[in-house]
Formats: structure tokens, sequence, C-alpha cells
């Protein structure tokens, strides 16, 4: 096995035997770090403290995540007028940005029951105004009188990219356009 010591430091490849011995005459332990490999690779280090500290880090990872919450927007009806769409997309945005995920449903009335379709059209509708910001987590669900999709937020590299295309394409059009 190869074996690292507690600095870090290659000692090489030796028996098993050998890196115990090694390991009890620093008053260490021999820990397997990667077994799949070949030949596996072990460390000497101190367990306890090795143990302490990795519960150190989780610890404060946990302290400093910030937990995604569901937000949820509710749309008045499939026949919402534009301006109003406008405004619930920005708002939708905001929640998006601040890192939540949005619950966007919208209840259908009496016979609009019969039209599912107009549903998942403004839906689409509203994925594509959010196209820089979300990605659709959950695609449309009838849940009895209700639709709802699920959007998530982009992480700032997938935002930058969708950026960089639509800048691209906005490029190509103003070129075509004066050819």
């Amino acid at each position: 096995m190869r074996v690292i010591g507690d600095n870090g430091e290659q000692l090489g490849v030796m028996p098993t035997a050998k890196a115990l011995e090694l390991a009890r005459s620093k008053d260490l332990d021999l820990v397997e770090v990667s077994p799949t490999t070949q030949p596996p690779v072990t460390k000497l280090l101190d367990y306890g403290k090795f143990k302490y500290e990795q519960t150190r880090k989780e610890r404060e990872q946990r302290k400093n995540a910030r937990p995604t919450l569901l937000k949820e927007m509710r749309l008045g009806s499939i026949k919402i007028d534009d301006h109003d769409l406008d405004t619930k997309t920005r708002i939708i945005t905001k929640f998006l940005r601040a890192g939540d995920k949005v619950r966007v449903s919208v209840r259908f009335r009496g016979r609009e029951m019969t039209h599912p379709d107009l549903g998942r059209v403004l839906f689409e509708k509203l994925a594509e105004s959010l196209a820089g910001e979300a990605q659709v987590e959950r695609g449309a669900a009838l849940d009895g009188r209700q639709m709802s999709v699920i959007l998530a937020p982009l992480s700032e590299s997938a935002r930058a990219k969708v950026a960089k295309a639509e800048a691209e394409a906005e490029a190509v059009e103003i070129q075509n356009g004066e050819a």
C-alpha cells in the first residue's frame, strides 16, 4: 500500500505490516484514504483529531448553508392579462434571485377545466419569459382544479451562459438586419 506521512509527504509503497509498525512507532493511526486505487492509499494521522475536524467542518457548512424555501405564486386565471403576468413574473424573478424555488399555480374555474392545454400554454409562456433566471424543475401537473409548475433558480454559471447566448443571438440579428 502507498503510505502518506502525517505532514503530507510520500513515504512510498510498503507492506501493510511495515506501515502499521511505522504508525505505532509515531503513535498515529493508519487510515485508508483511497481503497479503490492500485495500490491502496493510506495516511498516517491521529484519527480522533481527524474526525473532530471533519465534524467541525460539517457543522460550519450547515451553519452557513441557507435553506431553500418553496415560495408560491398564484395566477388569477388562465385568462390573466399580459401586464398582470409581467408583474407576477417580476415578483417570481425576485424570489428566484434570492435562491428560492417557486411553485406557480393557476386555478381553473367552471368550464375552464375542459381546456387544461391553455394552462400549459400559459406556463410555457411564463417559463420562456424566465428563461435566463429559472429552469422548470417539475412540469405542469393538474391536481383537481389546480395546475402547478415548480421553478428552480439557475446557478450563476448557467445564468451567465444564458446571457452570453442571448447576446450572441442579438448580435446575429443585428448583423442580419444590416446586411
